[in-house]
């Protein structure tokens, strides 16, 4: 079917929520894709953050296959052993001892948050729920998770919304301890504000956090679904600060394309869930977690996280060197390949020209490209991408002055 075909179906048959770039990708090979037309692009958007590997990894894809020949789902009413394993390895490599598998970002963030409240309700009874989260904030698009995400935009037309969140500034350590009363069980917050603009929490705020949290028996919540598994240089971004959550969300790019998401938390919390409190049908099921499961060995491996972590270095320093050059470009923000550049032009007329050019980017709020790609990108194609930047940037500055 023709791209121009497909749009038109995809009109009259797709409920209208997504606005599409217009290209039909069709294929993936390593960090780059392929649309119906047969034209290549480098793939700096990365499925949103989700292929960390890629496109069409080896292991990633051998993985599947074998699983897909055995066993796609049984349900949790039984065990099976790549759900188990995965847990295991997340378990050893991270903080937690104790995790709970979904299929999202949002889920993983609403297991938290039920997670939290009921370990609170154990604890100290029914007054004490509350959840404090950042203005500028993303959780997902759930009741709960777009009343936990501090942005209106994503909350417009959807009132009531749920009682016992309140917002705080991001990065503002002084805000949070205000906020802090009787009735809150915990804080969340992305250690990353990815789709609120490329904001980093700083490493005082965080380490500050942990102390006033311990201080009054709150929890903290690291929503990491957009920072987790490698994206920042380190297997996950709280690992950079020096510190620990109580409870951890990741998705994204845990499966490496396959929808997984997990809730990750210690002994002393998790205990609050016992069967019958929290549940999910898809929910760790065996194709997700072999998948997650390939994901994770590679990263362990250490060489593409080392490559990542290079990578990432290279990009912002790429970046910098533009923001010197380019009187549109406001500021550059991010942690390894998480990486923001904020301008004072529109970003999305940036995005359709390096489409254009055959670069996939991303454009969040209005203004801030976003680029998250696979952590298998070279340093050639962050040289390509930075070549085009400067030029779409150039002529878009000297047109909008013209």
């Amino acid at each position: 079917m023709p791209t121009g075909e497909l749009r038109l179906n995809a009109e009259q048959y797709l409920m209208n929520t997504y606005t599409r770039q217009p290209i039909s990708i069709v294929r993936g090979r390593g960090s780059k894709v392929y649309d119906l037309e047969g034209r290549e692009y480098i793939d700096f958007v990365a499925g949103i953050a989700v292929n960390l590997l890629g496109h069409g990894h080896p292991d990633l894809v051998l993985a599947v296959q074998k699983q897909v020949q055995h066993l796609i789902h049984t349900s949790n009413l039984y065990y099976t052993e790549p759900q188990v394993r995965l847990a295991q390895a997340l378990v050893e490599h991270s903080f937690a001892q104790k995790v709970f598998f979904c299929n999202s970002g949002a889920e993983a963030n609403e297991a938290a948050i039920k997670l939290a409240r009921k370990y609170s309700y154990d604890k100290y009874g029914a007054d004490r729920y509350e959840i404090v989260t950042m203005t500028n904030s993303f959780h997902g698009r759930t009741m709960a998770t777009l009343t936990a995400t501090g942005q209106e935009k994503v909350q417009k037309g959807f009132a009531p919304l749920m009682p016992g969140f309140s917002h705080v500034a991001f990065n503002d350590l002084s805000e949070v301890e205000r906020a802090i009363t009787s009735k809150t069980a915990a804080i969340m917050l992305e250690p990353i504000q990815a789709e609120g603009g490329v904001h980093v929490a700083d490493r005082g705020y965080m380490q500050g956090l942990r102390d006033l949290c311990r201080e009054r028996d709150v929890l903290l919540i690291f929503d990491e679904v957009q920072t987790g598994m490698g994206r920042t240089g380190t297997l996950f971004c709280y690992e950079q600060f020096g510190m620990q959550p109580d409870i951890m969300t990741l998705a994204k790019g845990l499966g490496g394309g396959v929808p997984i998401g997990a809730c990750l938390a210690t002994e002393a919390v998790a205990k609050a869930f016992s069967p019958g409190t929290h549940a999910s049908t898809f929910g760790g099921n065996p194709l997700a977690c072999a998948a997650g499961l390939a994901v994770l060995r590679v990263l362990l491996d250490g060489k593409i996280l080392d490559q990542g972590r290079r990578m990432g270095e290279t990009l912002a320093k790429g970046l910098a060197v533009l923001k010197d050059r380019q009187r549109c470009v406001k500021e550059v923000r991010g942690l390894g390949l998480l990486q923001g550049v904020e301008l004072d032009i529109d970003g999305k007329a940036v995005v359709a020209d390096c489409l254009a050019r055959g670069l996939l980017i991303n454009c969040t709020g209005d203004r801030v490209l976003r680029f998250v790609p696979p952590l298998i990108i070279t340093e050639r194609e962050i040289d390509r991408l930075l070549v085009a930047l400067a030029q779409v940037l150039s002529q878009r500055t000297t047109s909008s002055h013209h």
